[in-house]
């Protein structure tokens, strides 16, 4: 457990710590055509934020109290011991309480001065507390004294990467990952500050490493890097690709970005060639999702790997591979789900499924006629919910008025 208390610290601020910094993005393409993802360019402005403390559900709020009793009861049983005062700490980080559990950290090191571990702890609890200058020198203390600590280089990166001093940043990502190549938020960390220095290659690289080992901020960015051809070759199949990744994990930057391709493969206000350019780049994500399932190959005729896995019964992955190819615009897809939306699947999913809805709601609003149809049935007929004959006319709003007069003409009651 004291090998493990100050990574669940670690993460959790360094997630905090991340979302923070809208200020670290891609910068925004040459002038015209506008580019999908427009931000400000990388800056060096330290969070204005607080971190905030872990953000846990009901149950675990009443595990971290319980939890913290019986921490207390060990402190009392053995007040010197190092190790229960660093787990005190944790258990007190977890109910929000920084200051006692800064406390608990000084105590552990009073006791234990020559313990690194102590030293780490207390630098990432200053870093929630935004005490940059405290945690640097309690930071660089737990290096002299454990030199081979990854996660205390990669603190002390983060903390001088916020101070303005990226060369050392730099310096200590590099640390961090010669010590743990299997680190991808050190090599995320490092490729932003790369690419801050114009090292576009070498930030791409390390971008796409990073991506790969699952981070999504990472993921989103080298999205990024493929529509605007920053350090890779411009490739929006492939940036569509790793943005549908990064909103895989709940990324909203990303689900924007994909949104706005959706709109561009749909809006008439856009030329025949950025269509193109957006439906090609989803339809070859969807024929790349095949390579997740190697013992399939694509059958000639318009059989999608949703539909194939719904005839295999492969409950786990049909329903979540529909929902991916309808996100991707695909036809057949959408009309597979509204149909297990109306009626469900066995027992393998009850019809009206919240999340089948969602997707309709969401391409409908970017311009997905066959979602939009969808929608207005399901509000004009009530399925699933009351039925709501201005919603549904509100979401065939931009057909053509006889066409729109006539699926109305469908929903009216008999």
């Amino acid at each position: 457990m004291r090998r493990s208390v100050p990574v669940t610290i670690l993460l959790t601020l360094l997630s905090v710590f991340l979302s923070t910094h809208p200020s670290l993005s891609q910068k925004p393409e040459d002038p015209a055509p506008a580019p999908l993802i427009e931000s400000p360019p990388p800056t060096l402005a330290p969070p204005r934020d607080k971190p905030r403390r872990p953000d846990l559900t009901q149950q675990e709020q009443e595990d971290a109290v319980t939890a913290l009793a019986e921490l207390r009861s060990a402190v009392g049983l053995s007040p010197r011991n190092a190790e229960d005062r660093l787990n005190l700490a944790e258990g007190l980080y977890r109910i929000g309480d920084l200051d006692a559990a800064i406390e608990e950290c000084r105590v552990a090191i009073r006791l234990k001065p020559d313990e690194a571990q102590g030293h780490l702890q207390l630098g990432v609890l200053l870093m929630a507390k935004q005490d940059w200058r405290a945690a640097s020198s309690v930071l660089k203390e737990a290096i002299r004294l454990e030199p081979e600590s990854p996660h205390a280089h990669y603190s002390l990166g983060s903390v001088q990467y916020t101070t303005g001093n990226v060369k050392a940043a730099i310096q200590s990502y590099r640390a961090a990952l010669e010590l743990q190549p299997n680190f991808p938020d050190a090599r995320y960390r490092l490729a932003l500050l790369l690419k801050l220095t114009n090292h576009e290659q070498e930030a791409a690289k390390l971008m796409e490493e990073a991506a790969l080992g699952g981070v999504p901020q990472a993921q989103f960015f080298l999205g990024n890097a493929y529509k605007s051809g920053l350090g890779v070759e411009k490739n929006l199949a492939q940036a569509v690709f790793w943005w549908t990744k990064a909103e895989e994990f709940g990324h909203q930057p990303a689900a924007e970005a994909l949104a706005k391709v959706r709109r561009q493969a749909l809006s008439p206000d856009q030329s025949d060639r950025k269509r193109q350019e957006a439906l090609d780049a989803f339809r070859s994500y969807r024929e790349r999702l095949w390579e997740e399932f190697p013992d399939y190959s694509p059958a000639p005729g318009d059989e999608t790997l949703g539909t194939r896995l719904l005839k295999l019964n492969r409950a786990d992955d049909a329903i979540p591979t529909l929902l991916k190819e309808t996100y991707a615009l695909g036809d057949m897809a959408q009309a597979e789900l509204a149909r297990l939306y109306e009626f469900g699947w066995d027992q393998y999913l009850a019809p009206f499924d919240k999340h089948i809805l969602a997707c309709f709601e969401t391409t409908a609003a970017d311009g997905f006629l066959p979602a939009k149809k969808t929608l207005a049935r399901i509000y004009g007929k009530g399925l699933g919910m009351a039925p709501d004959l201005y919603k549904a006319k509100f979401v065939l709003k931009g057909l053509p008025k006889q066409e729109m007069k006539a699926l109305l003409d469908e929903l009216a009651p008999q």
